[in-house]
């Protein structure tokens, strides 16, 4: 199982506690955790990635082991600690101000 964990507009969307564990079958990756959350937590749709064209919203930032991966491939492969369920996979929003 992979754990994910939500910030707290996300966690209210979805009606669920910080962490949510999903099922991903075959590669452990950005994409493939995405389209698990939003399988299982359809209110999520729209909100993590743009529902048409499937890219990340700006305003959310995402780590594995203590890296952001924001930046990197969504079929790039997640670390082995988050594929294993050892590590979360975190989903956060970002700050802006100014």
């Amino acid at each position: 199982m992979i754990r994910v964990e939500l910030p707290a507009n996300l966690r209210t969307l979805a009606g669920v506690g910080r962490e949510v564990q999903l099922q991903v079958d075959g590669a452990v990756t950005q994409r493939s955790v995405i389209d698990a959350l939003e399988a299982k937590y359809p209110a999520l749709r729209g909100t993590v990635r743009d529902a048409r064209t499937k890219k990340r919203r700006a305003m959310l930032r995402f780590f594995a082991c203590e890296e952001d991966l924001s930046d990197e491939p969504l079929d790039a492969p997640l670390p082995e600690p988050v594929a294993t369920g050892i590590e979360p996979y975190l989903i956060v929003g970002a700050i802006a101000g100014g």
